[in-house]
Protein backbone atom coordinates (compact mmCIF):
# COMPACT_ATOMS: atom_id res chain seq x y z
CA UNK A 1 0.00 0.00 0.00
CA UNK A 2 1.58 3.29 -1.09
CA UNK A 3 2.15 5.99 2.04
CA UNK A 4 3.89 9.36 2.28
CA UNK A 5 5.99 10.05 4.88
CA UNK A 6 7.04 13.93 5.22
CA UNK A 7 10.69 14.18 6.04
CA UNK A 8 12.94 17.29 7.30
CA UNK A 9 16.67 18.22 6.72
CA UNK A 10 18.08 21.15 8.93
CA UNK A 11 21.08 22.90 7.29
CA UNK A 12 22.76 25.28 9.85
CA UNK A 13 25.30 28.31 9.98
CA UNK A 14 27.98 28.19 12.88
CA UNK A 15 26.83 30.68 15.37
CA UNK A 16 30.22 30.68 17.31
CA UNK A 17 29.49 28.43 20.50
CA UNK A 18 27.68 25.27 21.04
CA UNK A 19 24.73 25.77 23.02
CA UNK A 20 23.23 28.30 20.50
CA UNK A 21 23.64 25.66 17.48
CA UNK A 22 22.02 23.19 20.10
CA UNK A 23 19.17 25.92 20.43
CA UNK A 24 18.95 26.55 17.25
CA UNK A 25 18.60 23.27 16.28
CA UNK A 26 15.62 22.01 18.81
CA UNK A 27 13.92 25.39 16.83
CA UNK A 28 14.52 24.17 13.64
CA UNK A 29 12.84 20.47 14.27
CA UNK A 30 9.94 22.57 16.51
CA UNK A 31 9.22 23.97 12.89
CA UNK A 32 9.69 20.87 10.52
CA UNK A 33 7.35 19.02 13.20
CA UNK A 34 4.49 22.32 12.90
CA UNK A 35 4.79 21.90 9.13
CA UNK A 36 4.38 17.71 9.70
CA UNK A 37 7.71 16.49 9.29
CA UNK A 38 7.76 13.01 11.11
CA UNK A 39 11.45 12.33 10.41
CA UNK A 40 14.49 15.24 10.94
CA UNK A 41 18.16 14.72 10.33
CA UNK A 42 20.77 17.98 11.39
CA UNK A 43 24.08 17.83 9.85
CA UNK A 44 27.17 16.11 10.38
CA UNK A 45 28.54 17.06 14.22
CA UNK A 46 25.42 19.39 14.11
CA UNK A 47 26.52 20.82 17.27
CA UNK A 48 29.75 22.73 16.45
CA UNK A 49 32.11 24.06 13.30
CA UNK A 50 33.35 21.74 11.29
CA UNK A 51 36.67 21.58 12.99
CA UNK A 52 38.22 19.56 10.91
CA UNK A 53 39.58 22.16 8.89
CA UNK A 54 42.26 22.22 11.49
CA UNK A 55 44.43 19.86 13.78
CA UNK A 56 43.84 20.95 17.29
CA UNK A 57 43.06 18.84 20.28
CA UNK A 58 41.08 21.75 22.42
CA UNK A 59 38.29 20.23 19.69
CA UNK A 60 38.66 16.82 21.64
CA UNK A 61 36.32 18.83 24.12
CA UNK A 62 33.07 18.78 21.64
CA UNK A 63 33.05 14.68 22.81
CA UNK A 64 29.77 13.54 24.01
CA UNK A 65 29.25 9.72 25.23
CA UNK A 66 26.22 8.33 23.10
CA UNK A 67 23.48 7.40 24.49
CA UNK A 68 23.95 8.50 28.27
CA UNK A 69 25.40 11.92 27.02
CA UNK A 70 23.42 15.39 27.73
CA UNK A 71 22.67 15.95 23.86
CA UNK A 72 21.34 12.74 23.14
CA UNK A 73 19.72 12.91 26.13
CA UNK A 74 18.03 16.28 25.13
CA UNK A 75 17.05 15.35 21.78
CA UNK A 76 15.18 12.04 23.47
CA UNK A 77 13.12 14.26 24.83
CA UNK A 78 12.98 16.75 21.73
CA UNK A 79 11.55 13.80 19.92
CA UNK A 80 8.62 12.68 22.10
CA UNK A 81 7.64 16.08 22.63
CA UNK A 82 7.20 16.17 18.82
CA UNK A 83 6.47 12.86 17.85
CA UNK A 84 9.30 12.61 14.93
CA UNK A 85 12.51 10.18 14.59
CA UNK A 86 15.59 12.27 15.31
CA UNK A 87 18.88 11.44 13.06
CA UNK A 88 21.36 13.32 15.24
CA UNK A 89 25.15 13.47 14.03
CA UNK A 90 27.68 14.05 17.05
CA UNK A 91 31.39 13.71 17.97
CA UNK A 92 31.00 10.73 20.13
CA UNK A 93 33.39 9.57 22.63
CA UNK A 94 33.45 5.70 23.07
CA UNK A 95 35.79 6.11 26.08
CA UNK A 96 38.65 8.45 26.65
CA UNK A 97 40.85 8.83 23.69
CA UNK A 98 38.31 6.75 21.59
CA UNK A 99 36.09 9.06 19.15
CA UNK A 100 34.05 8.75 16.07
CA UNK A 101 31.77 10.90 13.87
CA UNK A 102 28.47 9.34 14.82
CA UNK A 103 24.88 10.02 14.27
CA UNK A 104 22.55 8.68 17.10
CA UNK A 105 18.65 7.44 15.97
CA UNK A 106 15.84 7.95 17.79
CA UNK A 107 12.79 7.13 17.78
CA UNK A 108 9.13 8.76 17.79
CA UNK A 109 8.73 8.08 21.25
CA UNK A 110 11.97 9.14 22.15
CA UNK A 111 13.59 6.01 22.97
CA UNK A 112 17.52 5.36 21.37
CA UNK A 113 17.49 2.67 18.71
CA UNK A 114 21.30 2.74 18.20
CA UNK A 115 23.89 4.63 16.11
CA UNK A 116 26.07 4.68 12.45
CA UNK A 117 29.58 5.38 12.96
CA UNK A 118 31.73 6.83 10.12
CA UNK A 119 33.42 4.31 8.26
CA UNK A 120 35.52 5.87 5.86
CA UNK A 121 37.60 9.53 7.44
CA UNK A 122 39.82 11.46 5.34
CA UNK A 123 42.90 12.87 6.01
CA UNK A 124 43.26 15.54 3.30
CA UNK A 125 43.94 19.38 3.45
CA UNK A 126 41.06 20.78 5.02
CA UNK A 127 39.59 17.33 6.45
CA UNK A 128 41.73 16.13 8.61
CA UNK A 129 39.28 13.62 10.29
CA UNK A 130 42.04 10.77 11.28
CA UNK A 131 43.45 13.30 13.79
CA UNK A 132 39.74 13.70 15.35
CA UNK A 133 38.25 9.95 14.28
CA UNK A 134 38.66 6.14 14.27
CA UNK A 135 37.08 3.95 11.69
CA UNK A 136 33.73 3.20 12.36
CA UNK A 137 33.07 -0.37 13.98
CA UNK A 138 29.21 -0.85 13.53
CA UNK A 139 28.82 -1.36 9.43
CA UNK A 140 25.93 0.04 8.23
CA UNK A 141 22.95 -0.24 10.37
CA UNK A 142 19.41 -0.26 9.39
CA UNK A 143 16.76 1.15 11.89
CA UNK A 144 13.53 0.14 12.26
CA UNK A 145 11.46 3.38 13.22
CA UNK A 146 8.31 4.76 13.40
CA UNK A 147 8.17 6.14 10.17
CA UNK A 148 9.94 2.94 8.58
CA UNK A 149 13.53 1.79 7.88
CA UNK A 150 16.28 4.58 8.38
CA UNK A 151 19.46 4.11 7.27
CA UNK A 152 22.56 6.47 7.73
CA UNK A 153 25.58 7.23 5.70
CA UNK A 154 27.87 10.61 6.81
CA UNK A 155 29.60 12.50 4.45
CA UNK A 156 32.63 10.92 2.64
CA UNK A 157 31.25 8.23 2.74
CA UNK A 158 28.57 8.81 0.11
CA UNK A 159 31.62 8.17 -2.50
CA UNK A 160 31.44 4.43 -1.66
CA UNK A 161 29.18 2.12 -2.91
CA UNK A 162 29.53 -0.44 -0.56
CA UNK A 163 27.77 0.81 1.94
CA UNK A 164 24.88 2.34 0.06
CA UNK A 165 23.95 -1.34 -1.24
CA UNK A 166 24.63 -2.99 2.16
CA UNK A 167 22.24 -0.23 3.38
CA UNK A 168 19.56 -1.48 0.54
CA UNK A 169 20.02 -5.36 1.12
CA UNK A 170 19.48 -4.33 4.21
CA UNK A 171 15.68 -2.95 3.70
CA UNK A 172 16.23 0.90 4.06
CA UNK A 173 13.45 2.74 2.76
CA UNK A 174 15.33 6.44 3.47
CA UNK A 175 18.80 6.54 4.33
CA UNK A 176 20.12 10.73 5.49
CA UNK A 177 23.27 11.88 4.41
CA UNK A 178 24.35 14.21 6.69
CA UNK A 179 27.67 15.92 5.48
CA UNK A 180 30.05 18.85 5.46
CA UNK A 181 31.24 19.63 2.11
CA UNK A 182 33.02 22.66 0.63
CA UNK A 183 32.65 24.38 -2.83
CA UNK A 184 35.02 22.82 -5.45
CA UNK A 185 35.12 19.27 -7.17
CA UNK A 186 32.14 17.98 -4.40
CA UNK A 187 29.40 20.47 -5.68
CA UNK A 188 29.48 18.56 -9.20
CA UNK A 189 29.33 15.24 -7.40
CA UNK A 190 26.94 16.87 -4.40
CA UNK A 191 24.19 16.32 -7.02
CA UNK A 192 25.00 13.21 -8.72
CA UNK A 193 26.13 10.44 -6.19
CA UNK A 194 23.21 10.67 -3.75
CA UNK A 195 20.69 10.35 -6.81
CA UNK A 196 22.81 7.79 -8.10
CA UNK A 197 22.89 5.79 -5.00
CA UNK A 198 19.05 5.91 -4.89
CA UNK A 199 17.91 4.52 -8.23
CA UNK A 200 20.69 1.86 -7.87
CA UNK A 201 19.26 0.92 -4.29
CA UNK A 202 15.66 1.57 -4.68
CA UNK A 203 15.10 3.97 -2.03
CA UNK A 204 14.95 7.74 -0.85
CA UNK A 205 17.80 9.63 0.09
CA UNK A 206 17.93 13.04 2.32
CA UNK A 207 21.22 14.74 2.08
CA UNK A 208 22.36 17.68 4.46
CA UNK A 209 25.30 19.86 3.79
CA UNK A 210 25.66 23.11 6.16
CA UNK A 211 26.21 26.64 5.39
CA UNK A 212 28.95 29.42 5.35
CA UNK A 213 32.49 30.32 5.84
CA UNK A 214 33.37 29.21 9.19
CA UNK A 215 36.54 30.94 11.15
CA UNK A 216 38.87 28.05 11.19
CA UNK A 217 39.29 27.86 7.26
CA UNK A 218 38.35 28.87 3.92
CA UNK A 219 35.89 25.78 3.58
CA UNK A 220 32.92 27.61 1.70
CA UNK A 221 30.06 24.99 2.65
CA UNK A 222 27.50 25.37 0.05
CA UNK A 223 24.09 23.82 1.71
CA UNK A 224 21.54 22.76 -1.20
CA UNK A 225 20.15 20.38 0.73
CA UNK A 226 18.15 17.94 -0.86
CA UNK A 227 15.91 14.68 -1.22
CA UNK A 228 15.72 12.21 -4.15
CA UNK A 229 13.37 9.63 -4.57
CA UNK A 230 14.60 5.74 -5.96
CA UNK A 231 14.42 7.45 -9.55
CA UNK A 232 16.82 10.12 -8.42
CA UNK A 233 14.49 12.31 -9.03
CA UNK A 234 14.03 15.71 -6.67
CA UNK A 235 11.34 15.66 -4.14
CA UNK A 236 10.62 19.39 -4.19
CA UNK A 237 13.60 21.46 -4.20
CA UNK A 238 17.02 21.65 -3.06
CA UNK A 239 17.73 24.32 -0.48
CA UNK A 240 19.71 27.66 -0.59
CA UNK A 241 23.31 27.36 -0.95
CA UNK A 242 23.97 30.39 1.33
CA UNK A 243 20.85 30.13 3.96
CA UNK A 244 19.54 28.16 6.87
CA UNK A 245 16.84 26.05 5.96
Amino acid sequence: MARTVRAGLVQQRWTGDKESMIANAVSAIASAASQGAQVVCLQELFYGPYFCQVQDADFYSYTERIPDGPTTKLMQDVAKQHGVVLVVPMYEEEQPGVYYNTAAVIDADGKYLGMHRKNHIPQVKGFWEKFYFKPGNLGYPVFDTAVGRIGVYICYERHFPEGWRALGLAGAQIVFNPSATSRGLSEYLWRLEQPAAAVANEYYVGTINRVGIEPLGDNDFYGQSYFVDPRGQLVGEAASDTDEE
